[in-house]
């Protein structure tokens, strides 16, 4: 059971909210310009020695590159997703970017998504709820 004040399970200290999501980058400029990009943000400057880069988002969670270990491993699930009304639109803005396009548009029920990579080789979604 939780208590509404602080979304803290009861009896744990840890609070059940994601506080910053980090995506591993080997090339922070690079990477920095490509997101900016892909989400219509300014590109800013990098802190931390030119290793961590906080994108601007909306709502609680974080979202911030992180050169610190650029010898990390691509493989598994995406990394996280980002929701959209309109898939089709995102597919087409993907591809004039020249994103690498992982998947088509998949309807798996109660939500559609799409799948596709950052210059890294990082797997990421964007999902529409159904």
């Amino acid at each position: 059971m939780s208590t509404p004040a602080t979304d803290r399970p009861a009896g744990s200290p840890i609070e059940n909210r994601v506080g910053m999501v980090f995506i591993p980058v080997r090339d922070m400029r690079r990477s920095i310009e490509w997101y900016s990009a892909l989400l219509g943000l300014p590109v800013g400057e990098a802190s931390h020695e030119d290793t961590i880069y906080d994108l601007p988002t909306t709502g609680e969670v974080g979202l911030a590159l992180d050169a610190n270990k650029p010898d990390f491993d691509i493989a598994g699930p995406p990394r996280f997703f980002w929701w959209s009304t309109d898939l089709e639109a995102c597919l087409a803005h993907l591809q004039a970017n020249d994103v690498k396009v992982e998947s088509d548009i998949e309807d798996i029920g109660s939500v559609s998504f799409l799948q596709f990579r950052d210059p890294d080789g990082n797997l990421l979604m964007v999902c529409k709820r159904n």
